[in-house]
């Protein structure tokens, strides 16, 4: 799959997120790299056949004080190689970028692996929000 198509991927799932949660996210940037470095990797201690497919970086919104500011974006980085290589087809790998982005998306708001996991136990079952649920 192509750069382009896969960010066309992940411009859809940032579209499913509820407005009232995209309006929140201010100064939070969203890239895509290829693969993780092998550093990384072994900071986060993923050992193969694991791979990382996405990564939060900054301070979580509940932990920014009054002094909070003037500071470089937060950042949710995408890996597309492992994303890409663990799904079958463009659905699969739409599917994953939308979990993906609702895991890194839930440290950024600060919550805890456990509300992410039940938020993404909701989308695999297909409980998302509809697009007028969407733009609320």
């Amino acid at each position: 799959m192509t750069r382009d198509k896969f960010e066309r991927l992940v411009t859809e799932a940032i579209a499913l997120i509820p407005a009232r949660f995209r309006r929140e996210m201010k100064n939070l940037a969203l890239v895509v790299e290829d693969e993780p470095s092998r550093e990384l990797l072994d900071e986060m201690e993923v050992e193969p056949p694991d791979s990382l497919y996405g990564l939060y970086q900054g301070t979580p919104l509940p932990e920014r004080t009054w002094g909070y500011g003037n500071v470089l974006p937060d950042r949710v980085t995408l890996f597309q190689k492992p994303i890409e290589e663990d799904c079958e087809d463009e659905d699969e790998v739409r599917a994953v970028i939308g979990e993906t982005l609702i895991h890194e998306v839930g440290h950024y708001f600060g919550l805890s692996e456990e509300e992410i996991e039940e938020i993404e136990a909701r989308y695999w079952r297909g409980d998302t929000p509809g697009p007028d649920e969407a733009d609320e």
